[in-house]
């Protein structure tokens, strides 16, 4: 049986949808791995969103409910940084999970994550290291991107989002879009995540 991999998102501008779908295609040169790309849903009223200049949400991706998340094998969270933390939606999802928190359904489950944020200071570290408190309340098992990039991890000569927490990419003013060095790693991690998730689902059937 394949193993499953949920990548379940918020994205504002899209840059943490980009991250996402070449993660997605990291996870699926994995033999054996079937990946499904999911979104959170949208707190903010559309008058507020369109004060932000944000667009709509993708209509080809589905919005998750918490109990769909019992269902993956593995799951990759990934969103954009509020003040160097997770986001209102996100939060708001996770809170959204106490039902299976009571029940430790996810427990044991693989957990990834990844991020944008405004600046290379605006919480690229933070953001995923602050939303590790979630995975840890359900008993998951944080799967960090480490240094296994290679050089890529260490590249000085231009800006670069990511850290060993997970994959990233710097946003600024929002013109800006991941670059070719990012969505390398994104994809890097999709397919390193997914070879772990494959292995513990194995180890345990």
């Amino acid at each position: 049986m394949a193993t499953k991999i949920y990548i379940v998102y918020y994205s504002t501008y899209g840059h943490v949808a980009t991250l996402a779908e070449e993660i997605k295609k990291g996870a699926a040169s994995v033999d054996g791995v079937e990946v499904k790309l999911w979104q959170v849903p949208e707190t903010l009223s559309g008058e507020a969103l369109a004060k932000m200049s944000a667009p709509p949400m993708r209509e080809d991706v589905p919005v998750i409910t918490p109990a769909e998340l019992v269902d993956a094998d593995g799951l990759l969270f990934g969103f954009p940084t509020r003040f160097g933390m997770l986001p209102a939606q996100f939060k708001a999802f996770m809170d959204g999970t106490s039902d299976l928190w009571c029940e430790q359904r996810l427990a044991g489950k693989p957990a990834g994550i990844f991020c944008s944020t405004g600046c290379q200071g605006g919480g690229q570290e933070t953001t995923a290291l602050t939303a590790i408190t979630q995975l840890v309340h359900h008993g998951m098992i944080f799967v960090p991107v480490g240094y296994t990039f290679g050089a890529g991890m260490f590249e000085m000569g231009e800006v670069k989002g990511g850290s060993p927490y997970g994959a990233g990419t710097v946003a600024g003013d929002g013109s800006r879009v991941p670059t070719q060095l990012e969505l390398q790693q994104a994809f890097h991690q999709g397919k390193y995540f997914a070879g772990i998730a494959k292995k513990l689902k194995g180890s345990s059937a």
